[in-house]
């Protein structure tokens, strides 16, 4: 099943962290940021990925909102605004970031899946009526639940502030996502027509708080905490 509405944003952070401070990293991501992600407005969940790789950057998280003008809005750009000293800490130690943010104007399947694979388009080869084709006949393979075509917007991917130069290109990613790992790999390799695709498995999910969820406003602490969050996440 391919969703037809008005498509989600998601904003894709990929990177890697020095093993000296992989477990800080990790507690922060688990206890602290995901946590204030959610709780903006407009953001539905999150999930973060570990790779099954030996690739370059270990770690993916991705957080979904209503809509792309979500990152538009003054309570996204509000998060930037305060800091605490475990963000500042680990955003600094935080290396190879690749950091996107555009919408998923496909999203095929019926649920999501624990194994993920993923490869990047350059914006020559994102031809949406051949990948749509392509995930309808990947989602009847066995052990895979989901497929999706997540568009760069150039402009809200570089860090706010930075100048135009420093904003990436408009391409795209390809996720997969399967119950098996094999298939899931398989599946993206053949869609992407070479090898070099990633794999990665879910870590965990995180969702909005019933009273931020689907766009309304956060109350209580939950507007303090939103707003201590810095980029690249």
């Amino acid at each position: 099943m391919t969703r037809l509405s008005l498509p989600h944003g998601q904003l894709c952070v990929w990177t890697d962290i020095d093993p000296a401070h992989e477990a800080d990293f990790n507690a922060w991501y688990d206890r602290e940021h995901m946590q204030e992600r959610v709780a903006i407005p407009g953001f539905t969940h999150a999930r973060r990925f570990r790779a099954t790789d030996r690739g370059p950057r270990k770690y993916l998280a991705l957080y979904v909102t209503d809509t792309l003008d979500v990152f538009r809005g003054d309570a996204y750009r509000r998060a930037f605004t305060q800091q605490t000293a475990w963000s500042l800490a680990n955003f600094e130690r935080m290396t190879g970031t690749q950091r996107r943010v555009g919408e998923l104007t496909i999203e095929a399947g019926d649920g999501e899946g624990v194994h993920l694979a993923l490869f990047v388009l350059p914006p020559d080869r994102i031809d949406a009526a051949v990948l749509r084709a392509g995930f309808d006949d990947a989602l009847h393979e066995p052990g895979i639940h989901a497929a999706r075509l997540f568009r760069t917007a150039p402009d809200l991917s570089a860090p706010i502030g930075a100048a135009v130069a420093a904003r990436p290109a408009a391409d795209a990613l390809v996720l997969i996502e399967g119950s098996d790992a094999d298939a899931t790999r398989r599946v993206a390799a053949s869609l992407a027509g070479h090898d070099d695709v990633r794999t990665f498995d879910l870590l965990w999910r995180a969702v909005a708080p019933l009273h931020v969820a689907r766009g309304g406003a956060a109350t209580g602490p939950a507007d303090a905490t939103a707003a201590a969050a810095v980029q690249p996440a």
